[in-house]
């Protein structure tokens, strides 16, 4: 039995627990994974690590579905498209587990360990203060049968713990290059618990074996478990449970603020947000295939077509990558930009109904949208950004922001409003550039340039001191609801 190798047809894994929300982490090792198994023409596994009862729920579990799902990371085999490896929930596989298990303790590469933990906590704390390695030492190792009967006649219960060789382990990371860990940092440890119940330790590689899973790409956080699983791999070769033993590659961390590993508990962490906030999944996608990987130096934004094409694992950068929000945002403002027409409008559907639309939805005008809409996809960071956009056009009045008003409200812009409206009044509303001269004419009566100008009628107008350009969108307001808005904001001056 040997390694994957390069000209082995590629089966990588996404491998999950259903606990809590998901998370951009968790999404950027599902694209790596989804984009080397679409490079190679290789398989994507898509499984469930269900089996911790206690941290493990339903609804993460359809969460998990619904993000995938979302984010177009279509998987060959797993949940819901089923596959010859079947069952692909660990909850659902305890059988295998409990037979390779009793495979390793019968072959000799798993023993039980009757030690407490009191016990072991005591040998780990003099081995500490001896300072040598505070790792399992061996203490039931070499137990023989009398020993164990005796153990067992004073109903001591036991796990069962792998043995590991006492040479060293080296491997070819494919991000980080050849790494090897010495013996004693790598000790003999737990696959099953007391009560039977299979550790993360065993079911984790049972099941990239049993799948014949060639590849392994993983975060970083679980290099110090890869020389146990190796071993446990070549005990699993040499049982005839696994063809082969993966290749690696470890994906690096990704920093949040303070330079600290990002979180699940960093709010921006939380794939939910970047949905509700309106990301598209493309712009999403893009940015976080940027944590460790580039298409090219000078190149950061691009398709998921074209990064398929482009994208080795081998290319991927090991140092820690800085999740940086401004840069998510800009990378999804420019996918927006570059969105067809239509398919913009119909991506703002889900934010101009309730309940993130504040007007009711007999007042909502799809003309008038559709009219703004080519100024809003030049200017949006993110979907949701549509709402404050246009609500001006939907509402009965604007919307009342006392900090907009007293921006704007300066001393004299009443008397320029005034002016303003006089000039709007007789402008030629099929013209934005009419509209925009009038405003400007009022502007230079009262010793004002036309930015100066402007704000008090944009604040009059929509409620806010930014939006999108101002004279288009009184055009689409019509002539009659603007003077209108124009004369509460001067009745409102005059109080």
């Amino acid at each position: 039995m040997t390694n994957a190798t390069a000209d082995t047809d590629v089966r990588v894994r996404f491998c999950p627990s259903p606990t809590g929300n998901p998370h951009v982490g968790l999404v950027r090792t599902a694209l790596f994974n989804w984009a080397y198994a679409r490079h190679t023409g290789g398989t994507l596994v898509f499984r469930i690590e269900d089996t911790d009862a206690a941290r493990d729920s339903e609804e993460s579990y359809e969460q998990l579905l619904d993000a995938m799902r979302w984010l177009g990371l279509d998987w060959d085999e797993g949940p819901e498209v089923g596959g010859p490896h079947g069952p692909y929930r660990q909850s659902q596989r305890t059988d295998s587990y409990a037979d390779i298990a009793r495979k390793l303790l019968e072959g000799g590469y798993a023993y039980p360990c009757y030690c407490t933990a009191e016990e072991l906590d005591q040998r780990r704390e003099q081995a500490r203060k001896e300072g040598r390695p505070s790792g399992y030492d061996g203490r039931c190792r070499e137990l023989t049968g009398e020993q164990i009967a005796d153990y067992e006649a004073e109903g001591r219960s036991h796990v069962v713990r792998f043995r590991m060789p006492d040479e060293p382990i080296t491997f070819t990371d494919l991000v980080r290059g050849e790494i090897t860990f010495q013996p004693e940092n790598v000790t003999d440890y737990g696959i099953l618990r007391a009560n039977g119940a299979p550790l993360y330790t065993l079911v984790n590689p049972v099941d990239d074996a049993l799948m014949d899973i060639t590849h392994v790409l993983r975060g970083e956080d679980l290099l110090s478990s890869t020389p146990r699983q190796i071993a446990l791999y070549r005990a699993l070769t040499e049982l005839g449970v696994a063809r082969r033993i993966p290749e690696f590659g470890h994906l690096p961390y990704v920093m949040g603020e303070g330079n600290k590993k990002l979180s699940k508990r960093d709010p921006q962490s939380s794939l939910n947000l970047y949905r509700e906030r309106g990301f598209l999944r493309e712009g999403l996608l893009n940015y976080l295939s940027l944590l460790g990987w580039s298409i090219s130096e000078d190149r950061d934004v691009f398709s998921m077509e074209e990064m398929v094409a482009a994208f080795d694992i081998r290319d991927v950068n090991a140092n820690p990558a800085r999740f940086d929000l401004k840069k998510c945002e800009a990378i999804n403002a420019t996918h927006l930009r570059e969105m067809a027409l239509k398919d913009f409008v119909a991506a703002c559907e889900p934010w101009l109904k309730a309940p993130y639309a504040p007007w009711d939805e007999a007042d909502f005008s799809r003309q008038a949208f559709e009219e703004l809409a080519p100024l809003a996809q030049t200017r949006l960071t993110v979907l949701s950004d549509i709402t404050d956009n246009v609500d001006f056009l939907f509402l009965e009045k604007p919307v009342e922001d006392e900090k907009s008003w007293q921006k704007a409200m300066k001393e004299g812009s009443a008397d320029l409003l005034r002016t303003a409206r006089a000039r709007l009044d007789t402008a030629d509303w099929r013209s934005a550039e009419s509209l925009k001269e009038a405003v400007l004419a009022a502007g230079e009566e009262h010793g004002l340039k036309l930015g100066k100008a402007q704000a008090p009628v944009r604040v009059a107008v929509t409620g806010r001191t930014v939006g999108l350009p101002l004279f288009e969108s009184l055009q689409v307001l019509g002539k009659d609801r603007t003077l209108e808005r124009i004369d509460a904001a001067l009745a409102k001056l005059g109080s």
